[in-house]
């Protein structure tokens, strides 16, 4: 007779509950918690055991106490007054460390050899983090560069912090490509910083994401492997700040009340486009490099190709040389 194998021990156990997760859960469907005795007895556990939980979850922001009862706070907002203290005081010692560094060099080195610094920094955390210290110290200027790309949110992220300045007297410039009026949830976002005092303007192309504050710091993001450059070298600031102002001369300024391409960025997409198309570029490249999927860059070419009358993109780059005097 053949012998059925067992199932190792556990095989079928119960895992234990999770007293805060049960106590968190029970908050959101009550609304508040009363009595963490009442809240023992239904939850079907040691009261000691839900005091202990209680004061955990109090701990994490999770629960706040209101009129003598414990109200649930939304999970975002808990991390939010979590994290952010660590990550303020993360920066302070990281800028203590690099004042100390600096001084150091500035003893240690020979008197030719003065220049900034030049800091990679890895993942969402840090980056956020250095970006919310910088706005924090912020007092004068804030000039922002924001590409089209596909990690659009990602970038808005990051980039949220900066904003925090608007209203406090904070001069604040923001170039973002022409794509961003058309999208319906980046030009709500374009109206609502132009609501709360952003200057913006936009073009067809933005080569880099980056932030200079007061002049004297910049952040230049790479979101493809999320990272950033924290530059104080005065030199290297100059020249992004540079950059961006001719960017600036030669973008178009955003007005809430104008809906998707004017005549103005129409024609500016397609310049744009036609330079790209007489390099000989493909519609793929062509629409990565303006951040925009490949059916809309093929939309504007077909709409270039008709106000030019042109049959193919040959005879279309040769009117389109002639008529926007590209080299």
């Amino acid at each position: 007779m053949s012998t059925a194998t067992l199932p190792p021990p556990g095989a079928f156990s119960v895992p234990e509950p999770d007293p805060e997760a049960e106590l968190y859960r029970y908050a959101t469907r009550c609304g508040r918690i009363a009595s963490v005795d009442t809240a023992a007895a239904h939850l079907g556990l040691p009261a000691d055991t839900v005091q202990a939980a209680a004061a955990r979850l109090v701990e994490l922001h999770l629960l706040r106490a209101v009129d003598g009862a414990l109200v649930p706070r939304e999970p975002e907002a808990a991390a939010e007054l979590v994290v952010t203290p660590l990550e303020r005081a993360m920066y302070e010692r990281r800028e203590l460390a690099d004042r100390l560094r600096e001084r150091i060099d500035g003893i240690t080195r020979a008197p030719a050899g003065a220049a900034g610094t030049l800091d990679r920094l890895e993942g969402i955390a840090e980056i956020r983090g250095l970006i919310k210290l910088a706005a924090e110290v912020c007092r004068d200027e804030l000039v922002v560069l924001h590409p089209g790309e596909a990690a659009d949110d990602l970038v808005d992220e990051l980039l949220d912090a900066c904003y925090s300045v608007l209203g406090d007297g904070v001069g604040v410039r923001v170039v973002c490509p022409h794509r961003s009026r058309a999208g319906y949830a980046a030009r709500a976002r374009l109206t609502q910083l132009a609501g709360r005092g952003a200057n913006i303007r936009t073009l067809s192309r933005v080569p880099q994401a980056a932030v200079v504050f007061d002049r004297s710091l910049a952040v230049t993001l790479d979101v493809a492997d999320l990272s950033a450059r924290r530059v104080r070298d005065q030199g290297m600031v100059r020249f992004l700040l540079g950059l961006f102002d001719q960017l600036w001369d030669g973008a178009t300024p955003f007005a809430a009340e104008e809906q998707g391409y004017s005549g103005e960025i129409a024609h500016d997409l397609q310049q744009t486009i036609a330079r790209l198309m007489a390099q000989g570029l493909t519609d793929e490249v062509v629409a990565r490099r303006l951040g925009m999927s490949v059916r809309t860059c093929r939309r504007h070419i077909a709409a270039m190709l008709q106000n030019l009358d042109a049959v193919s993109r040959f005879q279309a780059g040769v009117q389109a040389a002639s008529r926007f005097t590209l080299a």
